[in-house]
């Protein structure tokens, strides 16, 4: 097998939500395997501070407090890009705010800004790069949806769930419209991770981390660094005829039925008839 399968030498890749999380985790991983390396958050200080560690490898970077939900602001950060390293080769498309209300008291207001976080301005990201893999006739573009696209979380999450089922659609149908350009786009759909957000509302709510380790059978909440791995495989050419996936990254939660018990709980059997029945 080639030592250069995973190597991402001198290729660009552009991450947003790179201040924290993991758009941080991507962006490092990326760049400890050569890759010189775009970071966008609206968060300048936490993005400049992940450029400094990227700069530490040795890799390129460049630093941009862009809002990711605004696609005039894309269209010039993209610009920015062409005119400093003249190609994208990798997307890693995962900043993108979310908001929490009971589905009767969202309002049309609320809804629209999540879309606008999460669909349109992911939209807008996939767009500019694939248009620039496209004149390459190469590229890679991970989008970060959630478990919420495919199942029902409750807890207000209508729209997060909402924005994140478009997330995966959009993820299939440019997979399908640029494969056979060369460029490739799946979707990695993450479970509970820990980031301030969901520290904030473990510390607001003690049972929470409890509920969510019930339907994890690895028995723990996710890492920013549980991305990295698989950040650089689909950024290299080791995921050279994958396309249109939707990975899950959580710990087997999606593989387990709502009945099912982790091994981390597990109970001694009991038979569901009394003897001499």
């Amino acid at each position: 097998m080639s030592s250069n399968l995973f190597s991402l030498t001198d290729r660009v890749a552009v991450v947003s939500g790179a201040a924290q999380g993991l758009g941080k985790a991507t962006a490092l991983a990326l760049a400890q395997h050569g890759a010189h390396t775009v970071v966008v958050d609206r968060n300048r200080a936490g993005v400049e501070a992940t450029a400094t560690e990227i700069q530490a490898l040795g890799r390129e970077t460049m630093a941009a407090a862009t809002d990711c939900s605004n696609p005039d602001a894309i269209a010039e950060l993209f610009d920015q890009i062409d005119s400093r390293f003249g190609r994208v080769d990798f997307l890693g498309n995962i900043a993108g705010d979310g908001y929490l209300a009971k589905p009767e008291d969202l309002t049309i207001s609320d809804l629209h800004r999540v879309l606008q976080n999460l669909v349109i301005g992911r939209f807008a990201m996939c767009q500019e790069a694939g248009r620039r893999m496209l004149a390459q006739e190469r590229g890679s573009i991970m989008n970060i949806g959630s478990l919420a696209s495919s199942t029902a979380l409750g807890r207000g999450h209508i729209a997060y769930s909402m924005a994140m089922g478009a997330v995966v659609q959009m993820t299939r149908e440019l997979s399908t419209e640029w494969a056979y350009r060369g460029v490739r786009v799946n979707c990695v759909t993450p479970a509970q991770v820990v980031n301030p957000g969901l520290e904030a509302r473990m510390v607001d709510d003690p049972t929470l981390e409890t509920r969510f380790l019930k339907g994890i059978p690895a028995g723990r909440l996710g890492q920013p660094s549980d991305i990295m791995g698989l950040a650089v495989f689909l950024a290299s050419d080791s995921s050279a005829w994958i396309t249109g996936a939707v990975i899950a990254l959580d710990g087997g939660n999606m593989a387990m039925n709502a009945g099912g018990t982790p091994g981390h709980e597990e109970r001694p059997v009991q038979s569901l008839h009394p003897e001499g029945e």
